[in-house]
């Protein structure tokens, strides 16, 4: 029978300050000479042990039995017991190496400064981990500190420092050059352990010893040695001989190339090498994560000081000379380039943008965009990707300098729209990316804060000009009307019933139509013009006939935003045009199916009534009533009737208030009027009624 005195319960604290059930198993204590503490290790009932220090770290007992304490940074643990026998056991060890009182439910005494604050007044040579001497024979010694010290700060903080004082780094990696040649694999286990564990030290003198030009492969070798492998990785074969730097142009700087192999090796490193933390290990490698970013920074401002490089990177990219190879990777360099400047601090990234703009990255673009390589037009449409972000302003200064010289057809903004129609991926992913950067670019939001006060008016006057008629090119060209039809009479909505029914077309016609919408939302008079222009609306609405739902959804969206806008302008263009039609004739079509659609065709006709459109509720009413009125699972259409008929009996009330404040005028007035204004007799006014009464009313053209 086990000991239940000894059995426990293992708890974390998680994210949401909850506790988590690690496990049970039985707990047993270790006095650890060297580091002068006490450690705890508790074996699992179902798989083996749970490794758990304790050492000096302040604990607190709570409900006789329960022992709670903090390792690492910001990650608590708690020991629940059976019995509380066990529970004190534990506890009166504890407090006996510790030096303190059983009795008091808290190993320290509250203190006003942190372990790190008391820990900086140490002098460095008063440190108090003893390193083992570096032989093979003390590699699982070595090991067991490495690993053992990581739960706590202070003494992470003392290996750290004796680690640099004895120079025992490079002493280890030479020992494991012997073990590597022997074949000690025993050894060479003991040293991942090792490197991996000065690695979680997260110490950045440390980092600066092991990433050094001759040491940093011998790092990657000992990482290469994971015990829990049956093999080895051949992680350096990669790095030396698969992985091969290129130099678009050659690097004369020796410094910058070497940061940039560095660079690239310690991502590896972390990337590649290093497994995903555990919850004991996620705040270990901050350190490493800044050392790389530091990196990055360098690299870039060092290439952005040497404007020969950069310049001649630019010559080359927009020469017709340069051969599609090459031209592939200068644009991949600039991508890369552009990408590591996200790691800049604003005021840096300015600078930089600045001087690739002055060096013609936008004519550059210009070119590249438009070539047939599909991988560097995708690299160029990053790279374009980072100048929108960065200054939306800048790009569009550059499209409105261009008319003056080039052709329409060449112009950076279409040539952007013509790759997004033009996207030969089946799912647009590009074609999704551009269109999401037109409409940063389109954005009125952006363009208040510019110190151009006409920004905004130019560009859009501009965009409206030269830009528009190719983004809504193949809208136009998908539901171009039927000339040919006999029967198509003014006002109708007839077209080709030859509808884009290809998913590929059907999907990049709801990505101009999701731009076209956000269009009507934020540019008001332009926008209206355009409408009005080319009876957009109409051929918008041809897509109501699609086959795929997400489009014809597209094209109903378009008319919710105009509606939305309740502008009278916009509703005499919908009533002239009879623009209803086809989506009555959807929601017909749509049957008893309640569907997407249908639900978005009734909230239009909700929003309609709820918002009191009238000139729009008597066109329904007057035209479509009879078609609608056996629609009755919703009120919404009913509810228009009832809208009509008030609006109508208001009218009334208003006609006939007019004619009593006529009969009730003085006699004098009427008699000294008497011959001198012909009044109709009450006949003339019944037929003047009874004609408006008589007048044609348009009744729905529902589409067989």
């Amino acid at each position: 029978m086990s000991d239940t005195r000894r059995r426990v319960k293992v708890y974390t604290l998680n994210e949401d300050r909850q506790w988590d059930d690690r496990g049970t198993g039985h707990v047993s204590s270790t006095f650890v000479e060297r580091l002068r503490g006490i450690s705890l290790l508790v074996r699992a009932e179902s798989d083996g042990k749970f490794p758990v220090s304790i050492f000096n770290n302040p604990l607190s007992l709570f409900q006789d039995t329960l022992i709670v304490w903090s390792e690492a940074d910001n990650y608590d643990l708690a020991l629940s017991f059976q019995e509380k026998a066990g529970c004190d056991e534990i506890w009166e060890r504890i407090c006996q190496v510790q030096g303190r009182d059983p009795a008091l439910d808290i190993t320290q005494d509250p203190i006003d400064e942190s372990e790190e604050e008391r820990f900086e007044e140490i002098p460095e040579t008063s440190h108090l981990v003893e390193l083992p001497p570096c032989e093979q024979g003390r590699l699982e010694e070595i090991a067991d500190l490495v690993t053992s010290v990581l739960s706590s700060p202070i003494r992470r903080e003392k290996l750290a420092l004796a680690l640099m004082t004895e120079g025992y780094i490079k002493k280890l990696l030479g020992l494991f050059r012997v073990c590597e040649e022997v074949d000690n694999r025993e050894g060479l286990h003991h040293l991942y352990e090792i490197v991996r564990g000065v690695l979680f030290l997260n110490k950045a003198a440390l980092f600066e010893v092991m990433f050094s030009d001759d040491c940093i492969m011998d790092v990657v070798g000992c990482l290469e040695y994971d015990p829990a492998l049956v093999q080895p990785k051949r992680h350096r074969e990669f790095l030396t001989k698969t992985a091969k730097f290129k130099e678009v142009i050659p690097i004369t700087d020796s410094e910058l190339r070497q940061k940039i192999h560095q660079t690239y090796r310690v991502q590896y490193i972390q990337d590649i090498i290093l497994p995903t933390p555990s919850v004991f290990e996620e705040n270990f490698l901050s350190t490493l994560t800044s050392f790389i970013f530091f990196n990055k920074v360098e690299i870039v401002s060092m290439l952005q000081e040497d404007e020969k490089f950069l310049t001649e990177v630019f010559a080359q990219l927009t020469d017709d000379a340069t051969e599609d190879s090459k031209r592939r990777e200068l644009v991949n360099f600039v991508k890369e380039f552009c990408a590591f400047s996200q790691t800049l601090q604003p005021q840096n990234r300015d600078a930089f943008f600045k001087t690739l703009a002055n060096l013609g990255i936008l004519p550059a673009l210009e070119i590249v965009m438009g070539m047939d390589d599909l991988q560097v037009r995708a690299a160029a449409t990053d790279i374009f990707s980072y100048l929108v972000e960065f200054s939306p302003s800048m790009v569009r200064e550059f499209v409105m300098q261009e008319p003056q010289q080039t052709d329409d057809d060449v112009l950076l903004i279409n040539v952007v729209i013509k790759q997004m129609i033009c996207d030969s991926d089946p799912e647009l992913g590009g074609a999704v990316q551009l269109m999401g950067l037109l409409r940063t670019l389109i954005d009125p939001e952006n363009m208040l804060a510019s110190t151009n006060k006409t920004e905004k008016t130019e560009f859009l006057s501009f965009f409206y000009k030269y830009c528009m008629h190719v983004l809504t090119a193949p809208l136009l060209a998908n539901t171009a009307l039927d000339k040919n039809s006999k029967d198509l009479q003014e006002g109708s909505t007839k077209v080709n019933p030859v509808c884009p029914d290809n998913f590929q077309t059907a999907q990049l016609l709801a990505l101009i139509l999701e731009l076209l919408t956000f269009c009507v939302e934020h540019h008001t008079y332009h926008i209206k013009t355009y409408i009005m222009n080319k009876d957009l609306l109409r051929r918008v609405l041809v897509l109501m006939n699609s086959k795929h739902t997400f489009l014809a959804l597209c094209a109903l969206r378009f008319m919710r935003r105009i509606i939305g806008l309740k502008d009278e302008y916009y509703n005499r263009y919908i009533i002239k045009g009879n623009l209803f039609e086809p989506v009555i004739n959807a929601l017909l079509d749509n049957g008893t199916r309640y569907n997407l659609l249908n639900s978005a065709i009734i909230e239009l006709f909700e929003f309609i009534k709820v918002e009191d459109i009238k000139s729009l509720i008597a066109h329904i009413v007057d035209n479509f009533y009879k078609a609608l009125e056996s629609i009755e699972y919703v009120q919404t259409f009913k509810g228009l009737k009832g809208r009509y008929e008030q609006e109508k009996d208001r009218q009334s009330q208003r006609l006939n208030r007019s004619e009593a404040r006529l009969s009730c005028a003085p006699a004098k007035v009427h008699t000294a009027l008497v011959g001198l204004v012909d009044y109709p007799d009450d006949e003339d006014e019944e037929e003047d009624d009874e004609e408006e009464d008589q007048s044609p009313r348009k009744r729905p053209r529902l589409s067989s």
